[in-house]
């Protein structure tokens, strides 16, 4: 099997089903692009602010895309590319895609508030406080693995160091002068990536070295700061600017593989059972942001609603975000199956990235471009992805902090609803796991994260059944999330039990309980007997 035939049937499909099943969702779901959305009717400058919808796009997909949907496939590989491949692109166009774009439609209906605030408005006060812990404690993960795994890019490629620095000190420049000095945006651009892809060289050229704690803190310390400045300044400015990275690595990455046109060398299917680990339901964990996410809903309610210029931008930020974040994970999947058993098991001591890096730096030979240079490309990109992950899922996690302590009707308002004293309970917190390790937090987060994204289905598809729109769509994407995650923590608990590892059981124990009750309020609210709650 030829691997440019994978991604070109992945790309036409996923186009199809753009035009098709992503026009037919904004219909059933009745899109207006005469409705004035959050980001016009509150504009408060600071999170809410309308944004062109080529900078929000970046935004997004710069936030929900970080190392997900690349270190996803290549662990998943061990199971043979056709299940995986099956998996990107079915839960791309019919879980990951109706799952983004409905979150961030509900969002928008809901004053660009979270997920958890639509569960308040629907299923009522109790339903928003299980989904705030559970989503908080969801994002704490989030920010404890990228930030050990920033840090730890940082200490094995200084020059990804050196050159994120540089990204942010341009983000800033560039958000003053496009939002606050009025440069034009193309001509911003323009100038923006030019001066972007020189820095990705001279961070080749004055690398920085510093220890792995010394990271962890400067990282803690620019969280904080990032999370709790104005969108504009830097989270607008540097995803969009970032985005160009990603689009250059996978168009660089296609055009390589349609002129090497490199042979699959991975069997089709392995075994169901590899090392102890269960095609079902661990393939549909590990495979994450490739497929969906439920941090993607977290993203679209939380700083991309605010941000949304026009509801009929919703399906190209929504739905054609996840499918481009599919077009990316095929290329992942590639790039561990082109290669022997052997090649991939002694890539995959460099961990997935290196992977990745590897196979695209070989596919961007084949046009001109020095191996050494498109490795070190491509490890660059990766790298400030992850941090642009990081930080959005810090400023995230205030939103869902400051949300849950929120009383409107209080004489006095909670310090805990206070910006910075929410964000820097979260970035301690945060930080503190980070210094764990990242090895140790990624399995708990991996099955949180896709019990959360059956979660959101769950509370979008109650929105949708209240206000009296179709929501069977979501109905199969809902039920197979929850029962495959909620099957992948009864492992990791028993897991780490035997291992003796009790405080890694306390976590998925938490989660599992608060899921199962979370899940009997929607599944009585969708399909029992109990009344649609309204918030008053």
């Amino acid at each position: 099997m030829n691997a440019l035939w994978l991604i070109i049937i992945g790309i036409l499909v996923f186009i199809a089903a753009y035009a098709t099943y992503g026009s037919w969702l904004a219909k059933e779901w009745g899109i207006d692009p005469s409705r004035k959305t959050p980001a016009h009717e509150i504009n408060d400058g600071v999170d809410y602010v309308p944004a062109k919808p080529a900078v929000l796009l970046g935004h997004h997909f710069a936030s929900i895309a970080g190392a997900g949907p690349i270190n996803g496939p290549i662990q998943a590989a061990i199971f043979g590319w056709v299940p995986v491949l099956l998996w990107i692109v079915i839960g791309s166009i019919f879980f990951g895609g109706v799952h983004d774009f409905g979150s961030l439609f509900a969002s928008i209906r809901h004053k660009g508030k979270s997920i958890g605030e639509v569960i308040n408005t629907n299923m009522g006060h109790r339903g928003m406080q299980l989904f705030s812990v559970f989503a908080w404690l969801t994002l704490l993960l989030v920010v404890a693995a990228f930030t050990n795994i920033v840090a730890s890019t940082f200490v094995s490629v200084p020059a990804a160091a050196s050159t994120s620095l540089m990204f942010i000190a341009l983000a800033v420049v560039f958000g003053y002068a496009v939002y606050r000095k009025g440069m034009n945006l193309t001509v911003g651009t323009i100038i923006g990536v030019v001066l972007l892809f020189t820095m990705v060289w001279v961070g080749n050229v004055f690398p920085l070295s510093l220890s792995l704690n010394t990271w962890i803190i400067i990282l803690m310390v620019y969280i904080f700061i990032a999370s709790t400045v104005p969108v504009w300044i830097l989270l607008q400015p540097r995803d969009y600017l970032n985005s160009f990275l990603l689009y250059a690595m996978i168009a660089g990455a296609v055009v390589g593989i349609v002129i090497f046109r490199p042979e699959i060398q991975l069997a089709p299917v392995t075994a169901f059972n590899v090392n102890g680990q269960w095609m079902f339901p661990m393939l549909f964990v590990i495979v994450a942001c490739g497929a969906i996410s439920g941090f993607h809903s977290l993203v679209g309610s939380g700083t991309t609603s605010k941000q949304l210029d026009n509801e009929k931008d919703a399906k190209i930020i929504g739905y054609g975000a996840m499918l481009i974040e599919g077009v990316l994970a095929i290329i992942a999947l590639i790039t561990a199956a082109y290669v022997t058993q052997g090649e991939l098991a002694e890539l995959l001591k460099g961990g997935p990235v290196n992977v990745f890096s590897n196979g695209v730096g070989t596919f961007m030979s084949k046009f001109g471009i020095p191996f050494g240079i498109g490795k070190s490309f491509v490890a660059l990109a990766v790298s400030a992805f992850a941090l642009t992950t990081l930080d959005t899922a810090t400023r995230l996690a205030r939103f869902i902090f400051q949300e849950f302590f929120d009383k409107p009707d209080a004489a006095k308002q909670n310090p805990l609803t206070n910006m910075y004293v929410s964000t820097g309970i979260t970035v301690l917190i945060g930080g503190y796991l980070a210094s764990g390790g990242y090895a140790r937090i990624w399995p708990i987060f991996g099955s949180a994260n896709q019990l959360l994204a059956g979660l959101s289905l769950l509370a979008v598809a109650v929105w949708l059944k209240k206000t009296g729109k179709n929501y069977h769509m979501i109905t199969v994407p809902m039920i197979f999330m929850i029962v495959v995650t909620l099957t992948a923590l009864v492992f990791l608990i028993r897991t780490n039990f035997v291992a003796g590892n009790y405080i890694l059981v306390i976590f998925p124990v938490a989660l599992f309980i608060l899921a199962i009750i979370l899940a009997i309020e929607g599944y009585n609210i969708l399909f029992g007997n109990k009344a649609v709650e309204t918030k008053k």
